[in-house]
């Protein structure tokens, strides 16, 4: 019997983009969930931290996707954000790598983000996996802190490790900000981002999958880090204009100067919010597709189409 391919966070946006890909490619897979769900395959671990046991999800597992984390809160209401995100991120993380060592799991892939590189790519060239990290929040500085302790694990005990970097994640089932936006399109909202020209690289859940599954078994991504996206930068403009034609709802876009917006969000307490929207950051994937010969298997547009079909079923 081949041996399964481990999926923590099964439930979530991408871990169930993961699973359908590998379900679909006829491979193995376990999928690990805090509470049961009633899928096949399945072991329920609790909640993610330092004392998670992760034996019965590992038993006869050759590879892990390490999907589950504690996510980027725009809001947070933690007391000690930094700790809350440590709990999961780094802690839990380094939990299941030491025990997946010990089983004799060959390579785990972390889900990280590009936040460890930082927030923006103003007055600067894209994102690369050999830039310096500065990750400037508590949910970034927790993923360069995990994977710190993935590579000092890798060292320790000869597990393969691989970390992905994804920009802002999107496709069928997306929910916060971004399924905010669509919603906006759709119903034929003006919106004040005619004027918005940055650019901003985004990657598929139906890419960010298939990267991950391609990291967890070519040779070449042990030890690697790879930055993904979908291969093409947009600005918030372009990018409202394009879900509004895979609505077929043109976007009413209004030319609001992108300084009076940010002044805008300092006044009503928006203005991190307003900062993603109007600031570019891009990544540079192409090192990722070098190294593993992959290529994104869906455009953008494609999954603004699926979105869309979606959202009219």
């Amino acid at each position: 019997m081949k041996a399964a391919t481990l999926v923590t966070g099964a439930n979530g946006f991408v871990g169930a983009e993961i699973v359908r890909q590998l379900r679909a490619a006829g491979l193995a897979v376990r999928r690990a969930v805090r509470v049961a769900d009633g899928e096949a395959d399945t072991v329920a671990v609790g909640d993610i931290g330092a004392d998670t046991d992760w034996s019965a999800a590992l038993h006869g597992v050759g590879r892990v996707i390490h999907c589950a984390a504690r996510v980027h809160q725009m809001n947070d209401r933690a007391s000690d954000p930094l700790t809350a995100f440590r709990a999961i991120n780094h802690d839990g993380t380094a939990a299941l790598a030491r025990q997946a060592a010990v089983a004799d799991v060959q390579r785990l892939v972390f889900i990280s983000s590009i936040k460890v590189n930082g927030e923006t790519t103003r007055g600067r060239g894209p994102f690369t996996a050999a830039d310096a990290p500065v990750p400037q929040d508590p949910y970034g500085i927790s993923k360069w802190e995990a994977e710190q302790a993935l590579h000092a694990i890798a060292a320790e005990t000869g597990l393969e490790v691989a970390v992905i970097r994804p920009p802002l994640v999107y496709g069928p089932g997306v929910r916060a900000n971004f399924a905010r936006m669509v919603s906006w399109v759709a119903r034929g909202r003006p919106l004040p981002f005619g004027l918005c020209h940055n650019r901003r690289s985004l990657v598929s859940v139906t890419n960010l999958a298939s990267l991950a599954i391609a990291a967890s078994r070519h040779p070449d991504a042990a030890g690697a880090t790879l930055l993904s996206s979908d291969g093409e930068a947009v600005s918030v403009r372009d990018l409202l204009m394009r879900i509004g034609a895979a609505f077929s709802r043109p976007a009413r876009l209004l030319p609001v100067p992108p300084a009076l917006l940010r002044f805008a969000g300092s006044l009503t307490g928006q203005r991190a919010t307003i900062d993603r929207l109007c600031d570019p950051l891009e990544v540079d994937g192409e090192a990722a597709r070098r190294l593993l010969g992959w290529t994104p298997p869906v455009t953008m547009d494609a999954t603004l189409r699926a979105m869309a079909a979606e959202g009219r079923a």
